[in-house]
């Protein structure tokens, strides 16, 4: 049996993917937390003899410790998004810790990316930070958000500032509703100024942890005013493309 595995150790979450003849056969996400090691390398005592191709922020631990391949979470994410909707030509990856924009040719190969990576603002962690902020997990922050029928908008961009904005918003009485949807406002305006600078073909994908973000997918859509493909699993995408590279091996 030829075994593939892919692990996406990404800066908030881990995710693991086996796959056997271009299928999925085992997947997993956990925390990826302060010492993520252990828990890799007790999933991949379940397969032996597999090739594995690591990705991520953690990509370079996991080669190091568990002697993997490894590749870039740009070149994995066009991958996996290639296999899953080849029609597709860009696709937004929005982590934790940054937001890519890939785009790729006919065969899944980058082509070019835009990327943000030098603060909190765009990111899952902004999000997650704010939703502290209300003493409320990050689910909780975005039906509160959705249950929003006006926003208030949020002039700072910058986490500790916006935290001091926030704060202010609630004190002077503003709802919490209006200041979660503005917050996702202010999110989905950064996105769509990266994403407004090129052309877009007609199959656009939304992945990584944001892209589970309901409010935000709907903000996004209604800014570029087109349908968003969100892919049934997206936070796994980079991480099977990890493991269909690792099968051309």
């Amino acid at each position: 049996m030829n075994s593939f595995v892919g692990i996406d150790l990404g800066s908030r979450t881990t995710e693991i993917i086996q796959i056997v003849d271009r299928k999925v056969q085992h997947s997993e996400i956990f925390e990826t937390g302060h010492d993520p090691l252990p828990r890799v390398k007790e999933s991949l005592t379940r397969f032996e003899n597999s090739l594995v191709v690591a990705t991520g922020y953690g990509r370079h631990l996991v080669s190091a410790n568990v002697g993997a391949h490894r590749v870039t979470e740009i070149k994995a994410c066009a991958k996996g998004t290639h296999h899953l909707f080849p029609s597709c030509r860009t696709v937004l990856d929005m982590g934790g810790q940054d937001s890519k924009l890939i785009f790729m040719d006919d065969k899944g190969t980058v082509v070019d990316f835009e990327m943000n990576d030098r603060c909190a603002a765009g990111t899952g962690k902004f999000l997650e930070f704010m939703a502290q902020t209300f003493s409320m997990d990050i689910e909780k922050f975005i039906q509160t958000a959705l249950a929003a029928s006006d926003y208030v908008t949020i002039s700072s961009m910058c986490t500790v500032f916006a935290e001091s904005e926030v704060i202010s918003l609630i004190t002077s009485g503003k709802s919490k509703e209006e200041i979660a949807l503005g917050l996702h406002v202010s999110i989905a305006t950064r996105l769509h100024a990266m994403i407004a600078k090129i052309p877009l073909e007609e199959d656009f994908l939304f992945v990584g942890g944001g892209a589970k973000n309901d409010c935000l997918h709907a903000l996004l859509e209604d800014k570029l005013r087109r349908t968003i493909k969100r892919p049934e699993e997206p936070q796994m995408v980079v991480a099977l493309g990890a493991a269909l590279i690792a099968s051309t091996y």
